[in-house]
């Protein structure tokens, strides 16, 4: 009797626990396609991925708690999956999209603390041709401005504004967590944003400290688990030896009927390069233009062009490097069959002139596979995307 009246207790204590909590979701999206490259480092290549198309592929939890008041406890964790495998996406990490806990305010916004997405994400990306179109065949070369999302800030505490008759905001701030060294590998993010009616516009600003770091899991370009750097292709991978990085961005898109326009423009740099490029700042210039196309309920179309250029910078030998230029332009095609489940076509070309990073001449880079073998670079995917 005394066992019974025990495990009925520790019910009522569990059950008392789950009634607490207001809510627990869980969400997913598998995104998988057929991926042709006209041609790699290793020449034409046919592969399945589950990355990099309109979403990619993931699971995970998000749940609130009230707290009375008008106040709840928040979280998500929201890990990247590559269903070819079973393996984590983001370099291994287990939980590489997100993983914040946090409290939230109908009235003063919310609070966060954890690995979370940036300022540009959350505001300007959206209304980009990377955004509104998605898959990595729209992403702006080597997503050099963040703006597919390829970068997660660690150590982050984020604010976000509840929305002010359109108008919201937000500001972040990466602790660096280097011993000695208190702004070593910090940084911070801020942005905002407006939408009213059919026409929306939003900005963001980010700046990082010392963005590549030794160590795994720290720094901006080395967030993942596995510490390699996303400063990984010829257009920019030559300026790893930057001890500052920023971007800054600007998007706006308009629907009129069933068209949706949207078009964004960003400046990144890579600041006080040390080694051959000793002081020097390398600049990039991106813009992008396109709309998709609600030809019936169940049938999207899009377009889109992407140009990036890049401002030359001298080495200490007097040699020229990073005048470089890309033109690219993608089509996608999509076909809904429910409220979950759609299947698209998407198709990209992309042509680089110049000088990469590197010295040497600069070659295709669609952010999907890497560095082409030559300046010139056609890709597709036809894919199945199902949301659950």
């Amino acid at each position: 009797m005394k066992r019974k009246l025990l495990f009925c207790a520790a019910l009522s204590v569990f059950a008392s626990g789950v009634h607490a909590q207001s809510s627990v979701t869980l969400y997913g999206v598998l995104d998988e396609g057929v991926m042709f490259q006209s041609n790699n480092a290793g020449g034409r290549r046919v592969y399945l991925d589950s990355i990099n198309g309109i979403n990619g592929s993931r699971w995970g939890l998000t749940g609130k708690e009230d707290l009375g008041g008008g106040l709840r406890a928040i979280f998500t964790l929201e890990s990247g999956i590559n269903i070819n495998n079973g393996q984590f996406a983001q370099g291994g990490t287990p939980f590489g999209r997100q993983a914040w806990v946090g409290l939230a305010s109908d009235s003063y916004g919310s609070l966060t603390f954890g690995r979370q997405m940036d300022m540009v994400v959350y505001f300007p990306s959206p209304l980009s041709v990377a955004g509104l179109i998605s898959t990595s065949i729209f992403s702006h070369p080597g997503d050099i401005d963040n703006t597919a999302n390829s970068i997660r800030a660690n150590n982050s505490i984020r604010y976000m504004s509840p929305n002010y008759h359109g108008f919201s905001y937000g500001a972040e701030y990466m602790v660096g967590g280097v011993a000695g060294n208190v702004t070593g590998n910090s940084g911070y993010s801020l942005g905002m944003g407006y939408t009213g009616g059919p026409f929306s516009i939003a900005a963001a600003f980010e700046y990082f400290k010392n963005p590549t770091s030794a160590t795994a899991g720290q720094g901006w370009f080395t967030s993942n688990a596995n510490g390699v750097s996303l400063l990984a292709f010829s257009l920019n991978k030559g300026y790893v030896s930057a001890s500052a990085y920023q971007v800054g961005v600007i998007a706006a898109s308009y629907k009129i009927g069933p068209v949706t326009l949207a078009a964004s423009g960003s400046n990144i740099q890579y600041a006080n390069m040390t080694g051959t490029l000793a002081g020097q700042t390398a600049r990039f210039n991106n813009a992008d233009i396109g709309l998709t196309y609600a030809y019936r309920p169940d049938v999207i179309l899009g377009i889109g062009y992407d140009y990036l250029v890049g401002k030359g910078v001298q080495t200490t030998k007097g040699e020229t490097i990073g005048n470089q230029h890309y033109n690219q332009v993608a089509i996608m095609g999509q076909y809904i069959l429910s409220k979950r489940t759609d299947v698209y076509l998407a198709a990209g070309y992309q042509r680089a002139t110049g000088t990469s990073s590197t010295g040497a001449p600069a070659v295709a880079d669609f952010t999907i596979g890497g560095d082409s073998s030559n300046n010139h670079q056609f890709v597709t995917r036809l894919a199945i995307r199902h949301k659950f």
